[in-house]
């Protein structure tokens, strides 16, 4: 099969989502579409090579929101029903805000408008099901109760991105999330993978049911429910 997989900026449900594409890369074509920000947020997990990995070739494409400019030419193909299946794997809030109310000023959200028009079938992953608290992860991070604020920061010296500013903050734009700085640090001043509990909008929970009302999309809770269609 050909699939458009694309990528969002959510941190909840991505590692689970790049497991999910790895899987169904084995035995399909998979074209990779990255908003800026899902660019930006695969990177800060640590995620980017594993994703980048699996593409190159003739609809094994990479596409970079930033690459494509404002006409994103790529989503023609899927206007033409060139692609059997895209899938939204994570899905923002913001991107699903947009895909209801008929936006498609990116590259996500224009791939899904034209897919519609290409009568090819979209999945849609939201991160904003369910009301509630979910727990998620986050990326790396800087407990400033436990930095001891050294003269020469080793963690900061080993971040080859310049990421780190001690005693302050990790500049996530910046982190790649190699894990070295959690590694160097001997005041264990910075977690990896933390989770938190975050609490669901109900306008973002109302968004995402409305998207089911859209002929041509299907909205699944998990990444794993995905692999019904292969």
């Amino acid at each position: 099969m050909r699939v458009g997989w694309a990528i969002t900026g959510a941190g909840h449900l991505l590692d689970e989502s790049v497991e999910i594409l790895e899987k169904i890369a084995k035995n399909n074509k998979v074209t990779v579409f990255l908003s800026n920000a899902g660019e930006e947020v695969l990177k800060m997990y640590g995620l980017y090579e594993r994703v980048t990995g699996l593409t190159g070739g003739y609809y094994n494409e990479l596409v970079l929101d930033s690459d494509q400019r404002f006409s994103y030419p790529i989503s023609g193909r899927l206007s033409l029903g060139k692609y059997d299946l895209l899938i939204v794997s994570p899905a923002t809030s913001n991107t699903v805000a947009k895909i209801v109310h008929g936006i498609s000023d990116t590259l996500i959200t224009n791939s899904v408008a034209q897919a519609g028009k290409g009568n090819v079938k979209t999945l849609i992953v939201p991160v904003d099901l369910e009301s509630g608290d979910v727990k998620t992860i986050l990326p790396s991070k800087l407990e400033l109760e436990r930095c001891a604020d050294c003269d020469v920061c080793i963690a900061s010296n080993s971040c080859e991105q310049g990421a780190i500013i001690p005693k302050i903050e990790i500049n996530l734009s910046k982190c790649i999330g190699c894990g070295k700085c959690k590694d160097y640090c001997p005041y264990n001043a910075i977690s990896e993978g933390k989770i938190v509990t975050i609490h669901m909008r109900e306008v973002d929970i109302k968004n995402s049911h409305k998207l089911v009302l859209i002929e041509g999309i299907d909205v699944l809770k998990d990444p794993k429910e995905l692999l019904s269609y292969f």
